[in-house]
C-alpha cells in the first residue's frame, strides 16, 4: 500500500488556484480508477484506488496548506507506512509552468505545505512531486500569486499537465521513483 497526498486548501474559496493543482491530481487519479467517494478521516478527504498493481490511498488535507503535516503524520503511522510509501504532490512556484519535477528527498523549497510535512514526517527524505504553476512576475507578492488562479491561456497547457502528473504518480507506484524521475523530470 502507499499513499499519495495531494496539497492544497480546501473550501470553494480555493478552486482553481495554483496552490491548490495537489489536490487536482488526487481528483484526477480518482476519476480514472474509479475511487470511491471521499472520506472524511485523517483531517482530510481519503479515498482508495488499485494503480499500478497497488493499493494506493489518496489524501487530500483539510488542514490548509501550512498545516499540511496535520493529516499526512496520522496516516502515515495508521497505515504504518515507510517514506519511500508516501508521495506528496504539491504546487512550485520555482518551475515554468506544467512542469514536472519528481524527487526522493531534499528541502521544501518555499513550499510551506511540504514543510509543514517534512517537519512533522522527521525527515526530508520524503518523495515528492512537484508541479510547475510558475514563476510570479517581479514585484508580484509570491502568496497572492499561488492563491490566484490560472490565467485563461494557461488553463489548457495546466490541464494536460495534470494528467501527467496523474500519470507520473501511477509509474511511481507501479515502476518506483527513480523510473518515474527518468520518465517526467526530462
Amino acid at each position: 500500500m502507499k499513499l499519495v497526498v495531494g496539497l492544497g486548501n480546501p473550501g470553494k474559496k480555493y478552486e482553481g488556484t495554483r496552490h491548490n493543482v495537489g489536490f487536482e491530481v488526487i481528483q484526477t487519479l480518482s476519476k480514472r480508477h474509479a475511487g470511491g467517494a471521499f472520506k472524511s478521516k485523517f483531517n482530510g478527504q481519503l479515498t482508495e484506488i488499485g494503480a499500478g498493481g497497488q493499493k494506493l490511498m489518496l489524501l487530500c488535507p483539510l488542514t490548509y496548506m501550512n498545516r499540511s503535516g496535520n493529516s499526512v503524520r496520522p496516516a502515515f503511522d495508521f497505515y504504518k507506512l515507510t517514506l519511500e510509501d508516501v508521495l506528496i504532490v504539491c504546487d512550485d512556484f520555482n518551475l515554468p509552468l506544467a512542469k514536472l519535477r519528481l524527487k526522493g528527498k531534499g528541502s521544501a523549497g518555499g513550499q510551506n505545505g511540504l514543510a509543514d510535512v517534512i517537519q512533522k514526517l522527521g525527515s526530508d527524505e520524503v518523495p515528492r512531486l512537484r508541479v510547475g504553476i510558475g514563476t510570479p512576475r517581479e514585484g508580484v507578492d509570491v502568496a497572492n500569486y499561488v492563491l490566484s488562479n490560472f490565467a485563461k491561456a494557461e488553463k489548457p497547457e495546466v490541464d494536460l499537465c495534470v494528467e501527467r502528473a496523474a500519470s507520473a504518480v501511477e509509474d511511481w507506484a507501479s515502476q518506483g521513483l527513480t523510473y518515474a524521475m527518468n520518465l517526467y523530470n526530462a
